[in-house]
Parts: C-alpha cells; structure tokens; sequence
C-alpha cells in the first residue's frame, strides 16, 4: 500500500493494528475520529458475527447503522438470484456515509467525514483506497515533489553516526532522516533522506562529506 500514497506524494503517518474487539475498535474509530486525520480502515465490514467495523463506526460516531441504497443497487446488481439477507448486511452502514465502488466484486466499501473503510483483501482494498485518493485528495495529491535516497554503510553500527546524523539535520531542518540497522550480527546501517528532489539530492552530498570525516 505504501508505494501507492508515494506515488502521488502522499506519505502514512500512523498505523493501528486491532482485534475484533468491539470496544476496543469503537474506542480506536471515536479517537480516530477526534483526531481529523483522513484514515484508511482495512477489513471487518462482511456479514459474519466477526465483522464489527460497520457497527463499530455507527458507535462511534452516535449514529444509526442503515442499508444504504447505492450499496444495496451494487449488492443485488451483483449478486442476482443468489442474494439473501445476509448479503444485504454488506450494505449497512453508518448513516450519512457514501459508498465507495468495489471493482472487483461491486460490494462496496463507504466513507464517512475523512475515515473510509474497505475491505481487508488487498486485491479489492487498494484499487479502493486509489480511487478514494484520486476522487476525494486530488488536492493533497503532489507526485515528484517528495523523494528519497539511501545510503548503506558498511562495518559501522548507529551509535557512533549519531552526531553526525544531528549535524546534517540541524543544516538540512526540511529533510527527514531515518535510520536503520540491521539486526543480524551484520556491522550494516542503512541512512535514508526524504524531502524536495534538490534538497535531498544536497542533503546526500553533505552526508557524502561528513562521512569522510568520520571515517579519517
């Protein structure tokens, strides 16, 4: 999934990773929620007893959970002689929400304020999230505008790099710096920059510099 918010110059700030617990899920959307943060919700909103993120989003929100009509269309446009009551439950969401198009199978998934849910099969999950992307942050959206380089470094481990590290980020404030040691008995850290093309592209020539400092 990552690949796809780079692409557009997107980046992920946050992730949860939660059980099918029903306070807990409802306790995580109302916080969420509070937060104004535009968030991507994967699975948990089928029809059977362990799919609780539809009621868990009405919950949270202080709203009812309601078959939707563009959802109950795509539902039965699907699913023909073969739909029953349970396949209508897919449609039920918290009210006020909107659907969002399932491409692989029309069982849509819905957004409601900035949070969208969808279901947790990446095959159907990611051409969903791109269109959400594509229909509701085109604005957000700056492709080329954010890049990253990667340095590896050998026989060397992170501590001693640390003032170093502090030195470039103190005369590059705009580029962000992770570092990432291997942790298999290799001496192996690998220092990334992320940013404007220029910046990053300046940022890896003075840490280019400082390295040889560092290595005399």
């Amino acid at each position: 999934m990552i690949p796809r918010f780079a692409q557009r110059g997107l980046e992920i700030g946050w992730v949860r990773l939660i059980g099918d617990d029903p306070a807990l899920i409802t306790a995580t959307l109302t916080d969420s929620l509070a937060s104004g943060d535009i968030v991507f919700c994967f699975g948990g909103i089928g029809a059977t007893p362990d799919d609780l993120t539809r009621q868990c989003a009405a919950a949270a929100l202080g709203v009812e959970i309601e078959l939707h009509p563009e959802a109950e269309y795509e539902i039965r446009a699907q699913l023909a002689e073969r739909l029953n009551a349970n396949h209508l439950r897919m449609g039920e969401f918290p009210a006020g929400s909107r659907i969002i198009p399932n491409p692989i199978n029309r069982i849509p998934g819905f957004s409601i304020r900035d949070h969208h849910f969808v279901p947790g099969f990446p095959r159907m999950a990611w051409p969903m999230v791109e269109w959400v992307l594509d229909h509701a942050y085109a604005d957000l959206q700056a492709p080329g505008q954010q890049v990253s380089q990667t340095l590896v470094l050998a026989d060397t481990s992170e501590g001693p790099l640390i003032p170093l590290m502090e030195q470039l980020l103190r005369e590059f404030g705009g580029l962000r710096l992770a570092c990432l040691p291997h942790a298999e008995g290799r001496q192996e850290v690998e220092l990334t920059l992320r940013g404007p093309p220029q910046q990053v592209a300046a940022g890896m020539d003075r840490l280019r510099e400082l390295l040889i400092d560092y290595r005399r």
